[in-house]
């Protein structure tokens, strides 16, 4: 069995959802717990302490350890108060789970800059914030783990969610520059688009997904992902109802010119739209144009 015994971890949204179901799992497992939710509504209004404190009682109350924070992780303050409170109660931070998110579902034509820049504060700046204060913890530890929560509406696209559809694409870019960064120091970053029936997403999918997709089919990947025997880092990886595939930023084999000019491109369209072979890495793709 993976156990995380003396390790600390934080889970953000984890006041319902796939981030309980995050915290109750690692918290079985042996792990210390920062139960972290500010308690709002989806559209991330309002505020309420209760939904961190629930789960944080139920994993004392199963023999587990953890505490409740319910601070605003899409602000400085609020982000350091989180890793604080770890440290403060338990020493350290070894793991960080960012997982909190709202949503302002709207047209691209009708949606608003408040609803663009509030979606990405929670999503982006959240995951940034949090990832950041705990940051300096984990490279003097030479160990660490993040885990950002992508979408496969970031990967692919959404009608009506061009906010979201946006941060959960930037926090690939976060998760893989981490992964390179982190690399020296023990710190592994990686990135999940999972699909889950939760109250996110109870309005969007079908009625029969329910049984079939759990917060707890996805939570058994980040599990993994955040345990010591996982090397693995800069990945993303889709997950929900028990399938786990690797998601990657692929390029096509390309067309040259020493002569490109529009109407060049134009006649070699066919081969500039190819797939295959494709290449993974920034540097082969700077290899394929000298």
């Amino acid at each position: 069995m993976l156990r995380f015994d003396d390790r600390v971890a934080i889970v953000t949204g984890a006041g319902h959802g796939l981030g309980r179901s995050h915290a109750l799992l690692l918290a079985e497992r042996g792990a210390k717990v920062v139960v972290n939710d500010l308690g709002g509504a989806l559209d991330g209004t309002g505020a309420s302490a209760g939904p961190a404190a629930e789960v944080a009682d139920l994993i004392n109350g199963n023999g587990g350890q953890a505490i409740a924070n319910a601070g605003n992780v899409a602000t400085p303050e609020g982000a350091r108060a989180v890793v604080d409170a770890a440290v403060d109660a338990f020493g350290k931070v070894d793991i960080v789970i960012n997982n909190a998110g709202i949503l302002r579902d709207k047209s691209f034509g009708k949606m608003t800059v408040e609803e663009f820049d509030a979606v990405m504060a929670v999503h982006v700046r959240g995951s940034f914030l949090v990832s950041l204060a705990a940051y300096p913890i984990m490279k003097a530890a030479g160990y660490g783990r993040v885990v950002n929560t992508s979408s496969p509406a970031g990967l692919f696209g959404n009608f009506g969610q061009a906010n979201y559809s946006t941060a959960k694409m930037g926090l690939v870019g976060l998760t893989k520059t981490l992964g390179i960064e982190g690399a020296r120091n023990g710190i592994r970053a990686n990135a999940i688009a999972p699909v889950a029936w939760t109250r996110m997403t109870e309005a969007l999918l079908p009625a029969e997904f329910e049984a079939k997709f759990t917060p707890e089919r996805v939570s058994a990947l980040v599990a993994y992902l955040v345990h010591d025997s996982c090397e693995v880092s800069g990945e993303v990886f889709t997950v929900g109802a028990g399938r786990v595939a690797r998601v990657f930023v692929a390029e096509g084999p390309g067309w040259k010119t020493d002569d490109i000019t529009p109407e060049a491109i134009a006649e070699n369209w066919e081969s500039i739209m190819a797939e295959q072979p494709y290449v993974l890495s920034a540097g082969d793709s700077m290899k394929a144009m000298l």
